[in-house]
């Protein structure tokens, strides 16, 4: 019993030392993944932010400025390909003080790989609704999965339509994690535009004639990113955004923000990206490791086991006692020894009971029982006939 015990557990310990560099190499690769269908809500807040007010033609300043980015997953538009991801993107920014006048909105739509986060090119990709722009090589709403390095990246800005990199800067701690913070910089670029024609004063000019604007958009992203996991938990977007004559001499501030993540909205970032790097490091250390351990533990206690003595087995025969001479055998006295005259020690005529060769040896008389007194026969026995 102890042996076949023994043998099970080496046979449990290959098994597990088998289950581990498959757990970590392959298993990993299924999991470290980004998901398909992905609902999140981002809440960004800037205070002392400037804006035009298009229902009341009016500049407003000193205003608190809330934007609400909503990230949905398709899941249908990979076309059957699960090693791509769609998600979609909108953003509306709007007064606090003013819900319902929106300042401004914007969305796009981004198909990327699963495994590095890279963008593509298909599945319907747009930003503000135009299908031709190529985000293929560049990066979008994720870092790399799960292997953010200090390097620069490039990654794709829906409002210009263009990637410029994103430069590692420092790291920070960020509500208990050791986050990569990358800043970007868009330059003033043109972006569109306007259809309407604004009078000259609007624009700071002396002349009322109406003109014809171009909308410009220049910002600073900063982003602080788990380098575990490759989400961002923290977003700063400092924008500007402005309409111009095609001269140049007459400029207006459509929206000027400082937008933050707020502190909720972080905190629910960090608790995603925690329990993420859980699901990572189980699939990449804690299990290939606990199997590794079980598998040498097997193999070591199995092999013990094995060696050992089975208390269960038959016990083995006893041996033979040794006797004078040092050899195993029976210990009865041995038989007297022929001499070379073929008789036996201490017997004429070579038999054992003495009598010379060729003689029969006669048989043995057993002796009568004398009669008992009176005459009368011993008990059990015939009488003897006398002659």
């Amino acid at each position: 019993m102890r042996r076949r015990v023994g043998l099970l557990l080496i046979c449990l310990g290959a098994f597990f030392l088998t289950l581990a560099p498959l757990v970590r190499f392959y298993v990993a690769e299924q999991v470290v993944r980004a998901p398909l269908n992905r609902y999140q809500v981002t809440h960004l807040e800037s205070p002392n932010s400037t804006y035009f007010d298009q229902a009341a033609l009016k500049t407003r300043e000193n205003v608190t400025l809330l934007a609400t980015n909503t990230v949905r997953g398709d899941v249908r538009a990979n076309n059957g390909n699960d090693d791509i991801a769609v998600w979609d993107s909108t953003t509306n920014i709007y007064d606090k003080a003013n819900p319902d006048n929106p300042v401004q909105i914007q969305g796009f739509r981004i198909a990327f790989d699963r495994r590095t986060a890279e963008l593509v090119n298909c599945c319907g990709v747009h930003a503000d609704g135009d299908g031709s722009v190529q985000m293929a090589g560049s990066y979008g709403l994720l870092f790399p999965i799960a292997n953010v390095q200090k390097r620069d990246y490039p990654f794709y800005d829906p409002t210009t339509k263009q990637s410029a990199p994103m430069k590692f800067g420092a790291v920070e701690q960020v509500h208990g994690i050791s986050a990569y913070r990358f800043t970007q910089h868009i330059p003033l670029t043109k972006t569109g535009a306007v259809d309407a024609e604004l009078p000259g004063t609007m624009l700071g000019l002396e002349d009322d004639e109406p003109q014809r604007v171009d909308r410009y958009s220049e910002a600073y992203n900063t982003v602080w990113v788990d380098p575990r996991t490759g989400v961002p938990i923290k977003h700063r977007k400092n924008i500007r955004s402005t309409v111009r004559t095609p001269d140049g001499r007459g400029e207006m501030i459509v929206a000027q923000a400082d937008l933050v993540t707020t502190e909720a909205d972080q905190k629910k970032a960090v608790d995603l990206s925690d329990g993420t790097a859980l699901q990572i490091d189980m699939v990449r250390i804690f299990i290939p490791g606990a199997a590794v351990l079980l598998g040498l533990l097997g193999l070591l206690i199995g092999g013990l086991m094995g060696l050992g003595r089975d208390e269960s087995a038959a016990p083995p025969p006893p041996q033979a006692p040794r006797r004078s001479d040092g050899k195993f055998g029976d210990l009865s006295p041995p038989r007297p020894a022929k001499k070379p005259d073929g008789k036996a020690d201490g017997k004429p005529g070579g038999k054992p009971d003495g009598k010379p060769d060729g003689e029969p040896a006669k048989r043995t008389a057993k002796k009568k029982a004398p009669p008992r007194p009176g005459g009368r026969p011993a008990a059990g026995r015939k009488p003897v006939r006398r002659t």
